[in-house]
């Protein structure tokens, strides 16, 4: 794969040894860095009483530093991903999956292309380059178009803060690790009070990691990104940025039968912000945003591709295939911020169309590359904030979606209406430091792409089209927490319950396969959709204890739990209960830190159902694996920190884990294994 080289080898040598880093612990009123690196075990810095939590993703996690965006978000409770190798894994949130969960960059959408979500729309997303995530649990925000149902999580970067006596900022980073994992990371704005430019680049690679086995799991990968900003601030209340980017990269799947060979990515967006219009409009802001992703799987660039029988010499020969599949988005939105008295209003419009196009080569077929499906959407929304008491506030909203799909070579389409609406209580009980919320949300959600064209049925069982014949997933949640501060002890909770009909549940079983001019060509382990009803529950929590002005403790829990009411089954890919405890001992210049993960078993299955990338295979074991780093302050500014994760070097596998590949020796339903013990090293500076 061609890609840059953002920084000399020498500098990797010479300043690979760890990393600037930080936990932040904190509630809305105080926010405390230290220099541990990020173990997200404790609630972090966060907005409406803990509903909304907040990440710096500049900031190092355990295990090793994120690849990408599903990376970084397994590091905050109730997140979990269902991995393919060794990066590109798709997330999941309190066991709910796909478009559920609206990940957005700096407000807008950039979509996958694959039909089985080979490129997850976080595989896109380099996290470092980011300066904060935004995680909204539940349906409790209506500001985005197609806002997802488990939560809406928003990666965005800040407008730079320059002047003539510091007219530049910025960072750069590198890491080592084991399995050949190398980073570069550089951030870099110049400018002054009216005008910057930032660029952003970064690149990792790494080889195949081997599991406590020592058996090496196919999973390297080869990634690049650059982005870069033009910024205008004519005064205060100003704010007009122009940016574009592109990025690249492959990865080795043990869990697929293809491999990602290209992952290229381009983007253009503009946007303003104008602030103060008014003494009750105090803000307008606006952006355009256009992504093309052009992905590329295959069996043969980074495998050895499999052989079949040729009809006409009766012998094996070699057979490569290989899959193109893009996307084009364009995002719009308008919103404005009002005030007046006690109340907040923030009102918009938004609008999203994507083009998506796939064509396959093969020794059987050579298509060309077409435009398969067309979707759009119009939406407008409304979020109020009254404050009626010091300590108390209502937050409520709803927005109407206007939807419509077109299924280009089935000569036909789909327009939906989407309502979606929440109301929420916050309160503050400065007496008891304790803060809570309660809210209710509704939501409706339209087949995404994947639940619309990668089954092979819908819920008359009938073969395609299922483009009619799945229901919209209609979502009511009750969102409920707390979190309180006493002296040096803290604790949060987060819980839900939910009631979800026509919920789209994809269940495994062979299906026939049509080969060229329609004839029968066999079977195939597929998904067909249909709708269930669905009871969904769960809870994270944690405690925290600061034993002495040195030693910190603090212990978090995560558990979801869904039941299909229709068919009287557990809903399938949901993770199972996971504790995790952290400690760190703190120092002016040094920090040590260990985390001990423990899971339980999964024995709340459904077998052979789940979505589109994976489905229960069985029951799943406990495990438990320990961390430890160390972090120094070697000068202002510029920070080293190593790790070791997976200690004792345990053999384990993730409930979520996919199947490893035939192709690589993978008996069926056999999982892969996860990472072996594993060193890192990162070291960071400021400037």
């Amino acid at each position: 794969m061609a890609q840059p080289k953002f920084f000399l080898q020498p500098l990797a040598a010479a300043i690979s040894v760890a990393c600037y880093s930080g936990l932040v612990f904190a509630d809305t009123q105080q926010i405390t860095t230290q220099l541990a690196p990020i173990v997200v075990t404790a609630q972090l810095a966060n907005d409406a009483n803990g509903l909304i939590i907040h990440a710096d993703p500049k900031q190092p996690i355990q295990p090793i530093p994120a690849t990408d965006g599903a990376d970084y978000l397994q590091s905050i409770p109730g997140f979990n991903a269902i991995k393919n190798g060794g990066t590109n894994a798709d997330v999941t949130f309190r066991g709910m999956f796909g478009s559920r969960i609206k990940i957005l960059t700096d407000g807008s959408e950039s979509l996958g292309a694959c039909p089985a979500r080979m490129d997850a729309p976080t595989s896109y997303i380099q996290p470092e380059s980011y300066d904060q995530i935004s995680v909204i649990k539940g349906p409790q925000t209506v500001q985005y178009a197609n806002t997802g149902s488990a939560a809406t999580v928003i990666f965005e970067r800040k407008k730079p803060e320059l002047n003539a006596a510091k007219p530049y900022q910025g960072q750069a980073s590198v890491l080592i690790g084991s399995f050949g994992r190398l980073d570069h990371n550089l951030e870099a704005t110049v400018g002054d009070e009216k005008k910057y430019i930032r660029l952003n680049a970064n690149r990792s690679e790494s080889s195949s990691y081997k599991d406590g086995d020592g058996n090496t799991v196919p999973s390297a990968w080869e990634r690049w990104n650059t982005d870069l900003a033009l910024g205008w601030t004519p005064n205060n209340d100003t704010w007009l940025e122009l940016t574009g980017g592109k990025s690249d990269g492959e990865a080795l799947y043990a869990g697929r039968d293809m491999d990602g060979s290209q992952f290229a990515r381009e983007s253009l967006g503009l946007r303003f912000e104008k602030k103060n219009l008014t003494e009750v409009i105090k803000k307008v802001e606006g952006q355009v945003n256009y992504s093309y992703n052009d992905h590329v799987m295959d069996n043969f660039r980074l495998r050895t591709p499999p052989m079949t029988h040729d009809m006409m010499t009766h012998q094996m020969v070699s057979n490569p295939s290989e899959m193109q599949v893009t996307r084009r988005t364009l995002n719009s939105r308008l919103a404005m911020t009002s005030e007046w008295n006690k109340i907040d209003l923030v009102t918009g419009i938004d609008s999203q169309q994507n083009h998506h196009a796939g064509s396959m080569k093969s020794m059987m077929m050579d298509m060309p590359l077409s435009t398969n499906m067309k979707f759009q959407s119009y939406g407008a929304f409304g979020e109020l904030s009254y404050q009626f008491s010091e300590n108390s506030k209502l937050v409520t909203g709803a927005r109407l979606d206007q939807v419509k799909i077109d299924a280009l070579k089935l000569n036909d389409n789909r327009k939906e209406t989407l309502p979606s609406a929440f109301i929420r209580l916050e309160n503050q009980h400065p007496e008891h430091d304790l803060k809570t919320y309660i809210g209710l949300g509704y939501i409706e959600r339209v087949p995404d792409y994947w639940e619309l064209f990668s089954t092979a049925h819908g819920n008359t069982g009938m073969a395609k089209p299922t483009f009619n014949d799945l229901n919209n997933e209609k979502t009511l949640q009750l969102d409920m927490g707390y979190q309180q501060q006493h002296g040096a002890f803290n604790s949060w909770v987060s819980a839900y319950a939910g009631l979800i009909n026509d919920y789209i549940l994809m269940s495994y079983h062979n299906h026939p396969m049509a080969g060229m001019g329609g004839h029968d060509h066999g079977s195939s382990f597929s998904a067909g959709a249909k709708n269930v009803d669905a009871t969904i529950a769960g809870a994270e929590a944690g405690i925290g204890y600061q034993l002495s002005d040195a030693i910190q403790a603090d212990i978090s829990a995560a558990y979801a739990w869904g039941k299909n009411t229709t068919d009287q089954k557990a809903l399938p890919q949901i993770a199972p209960l996971e504790g995790r405890f952290n400690l760190r001992y703190v120092q002016d210049k040094y920090t040590l830190g260990m985390l001990w993960r423990v899971v339980a078993k999964q024995d709340r299955i459904s077998l052979n159902q789940g979505n589109i990338v994976g489905y229960d295979m069985g029951e799943s074991k406990g495990f438990a694996t320990l961390a430890l780093n160390a972090s120094y302050n070697i000068m202002k500014d510029i920070d080293v920190a190593v790790g070791i994760d997976n200690v004792l070097d345990k053999t384990y596998t993730e409930h979520l884990n996919k199947a490893g590949s035939s192709g690589f020796g993978f008996a069926s339903n056999e999982q892969f294994n996860n990472t072996g013990r594993n060193y890192w090293a990162r070291v960071s500076m400021k400037f």
